[in-house]
């Protein structure tokens, strides 16, 4: 039995109005304006991706990414995205950074797929025991490959075809600017699990924050009251 069901995506920015029409554009996605900064609608509600507006600057490489499908890089940089690096991954995809900074990859093809988010990438020390533990929230596949970095499969509900979890050496020393959104019918159940409480929902918030086993955040939403104003 699953922990938790997935739920949607958010993206910090300082600049959400331009942050927010950028990844609409990259995504294929539709923009409104939302309290906090925008919020961007596909075909489900699990396709949402909440731009939220913070005042902290991005200073560190980004712990979590988005691989996105693209017809062409000139096309992202008309966006406002840089090249950081081609020679990656044997060529498969490129290291970009959006228009704050952030890291995404973008992989090419010849026609753009319906669903442009290919998958949603963290770094950590332990791959194979952060993969395990998500694995074991979304009651989903997980695989271990042989160079190292673990991917969780088929999480119901999940609109990103990789849930991957790649090693590096570097400690994790601030507040992610990616993080993902759960539901859940009770959240002591992840408590038990391992994950830690940073704020829970109060009077001006309607979720509970967490940390995982590595101190990514995120939020759970309860099933009664799953709705996000961020």
């Amino acid at each position: 039995m699953p922990l938790a069901s997935y739920k949607d995506l958010c993206i910090d920015a300082v600049d959400a109005a331009r942050m927010g029409a950028f990844w609409a554009e990259v995504l294929g996605l539709s923009l409104e304006e939302a309290p906090h900064g925008a919020v961007l609608r596909g075909s489900s509600p699990q396709h949402t991706v909440w731009v939220n507006q913070v005042p902290e600057q991005k200073d560190v490489k980004n712990r979590v990414h988005l691989d996105v499908y693209a017809l062409a890089l000139h096309d992202l940089e008309r966006l406002g995205a840089e090249v950081v690096d081609t020679d990656v991954g044997g060529g498969r995809w490129t290291v970009m950074r959006d228009p704050e900074g952030g890291e995404f990859c973008a992989f090419l093809r010849s026609e753009l797929p319906e669903q442009r988010l290919h998958g949603l990438v963290v770094d950590t020390a332990e791959p194979g025991a952060l993969a395990d533990w998500w694995a074991r929230v979304y009651d989903a596949e997980v695989v271990h490959h042989e160079s190292g970095y673990s991917t969780v499969r088929g999480v119901p509900g999940m609109p990103i075809t990789t849930f991957d979890f790649v090693p590096v050496p570097e400690q994790k020393v601030v507040k992610n600017r990616v993080h993902w959104d759960v539901t859940v019918s009770d959240p002591v159940d992840l408590f038990e699990a391992g994950a830690t409480l940073v704020r829970p929902r109060d009077d001006e918030i309607s979720w509970h924050v967490l940390l995982d086993p590595e101190g990514n955040e995120f939020c759970a939403f309860v099933e009664s009251s799953a709705s996000h104003d961020a």
